[in-house]
């Protein structure tokens, strides 16, 4: 677990996206949330990162699967940051969630100015964290260096009262990052991974939009990105200088295994394409299991 400068605890997060914009879950998963197939108050819930103006990216919320895609063992996506803008979120759903029941985090992507911006109209609603989106494989742009990132955390926090987690990818110097951050920011997640990363080879099932829009063949996530995502995971964690979430967990063993790797809190990002309700089946088994540990082991974790 990772206990935040606000006091709170970051364990298992739902990755930025996963759950639309207000933490209630896409059209297609809202019948699971009232069902309670799917808890978001179990979770920290990032929400789908949002930028300044809004953003058409590729997502169509009536035909989705036009930039996902399911993989063997998990998908790729070529969203692109769809988002309505800031503005929207702010006067439409920003007022009307309830955050002491799901503790919500709010992603954003932009340039210094825009980040810092975003960051200081946030600071009226009482986050569980703000998110620091510099990673995105889908915006058709040279993803930032170590120096870029950071100059953009500095400006958020030079505004910000809340923590802030930072989101990286494998194909930039994620070390070099979080060595960076160290002090600025106190956690580090990480996205999907470019697919050129995954499948070198490999023509990406959404070739047509990057013909179209640019920005490479999609973001994988899930089981072909463990692989890369996991290496992070224990060379973020081996270095020391921020706590890391471990993403691409899509089974109950996963947590064991990241766990072992250093990650000192778990992520739930594609298992919502393919099973959306097992991220809530996985987090209270493994509750339940902590809570009948004895007690030197429920530290230990």
């Amino acid at each position: 677990m990772i206990r935040l400068s606000n006091g709170h605890v970051l364990d298992h997060v739902v990755s930025s996206g996963s759950l639309a914009f207000d933490g209630g879950g896409w059209p297609w998963q809202r019948a699971m949330v009232r069902s309670g197939l799917i808890r978001p108050d179990l979770f920290t819930v990032v929400l789908k990162t949002l930028t300044r103006q809004p953003r058409e990216g590729n997502l169509k919320l009536y035909k989705p699967w036009t930039c996902v895609r399911l993989v063997p063992g998990g998908s790729v996506n070529k969203v692109g940051l769809t988002n309505p803008g800031f503005d929207w979120w702010l006067q439409t759903v920003g007022t009307r969630l309830d955050y002491e029941r799901v503790k919500t985090a709010v992603s954003i992507f932009g340039d210094d100015d825009e980040l810092r911006e975003m960051a200081d109209r946030l600071n009226r609603f009482p986050l569980a964290a703000l998110e620091v989106n510099p990673s995105c494989p889908n915006t058709g742009h040279a993803l930032g260096n170590a120096g870029q990132v950071v100059a953009g955390v500095e400006a958020v926090k030079r505004v910000s009262r809340h923590p802030v987690i930072v989101k990286v990818s494998t194909s930039q110097d994620y070390v070099a990052i979080a060595r960076g951050l160290k002090g600025l920011a106190e956690a580090v997640a990480l996205n999907s991974v470019p697919w050129e990363q995954v499948y070198p080879d490999g023509r990406s099932p959404l070739w047509r939009l990057e013909e179209r829009v640019g920005g490479g063949g999609g973001g994988v996530s899930g089981r072909p990105a463990q692989a890369l995502n996991w290496r992070a995971v224990r060379e973020i964690a081996d270095d020391g200088a921020l706590p890391v979430i471990a993403p691409s967990v899509m089974g109950y063993d996963d947590l064991a295994r990241v766990r072992a790797l250093g990650a000192r809190a778990v992520g739930y990002g594609a298992i919502h394409f393919r099973a959306p309700w097992l991220p809530t089946r996985i987090v209270k088994r493994d509750l339940a299991e902590r809570a009948a540990a004895p007690s030197t082991e429920r530290q230990a974790a």
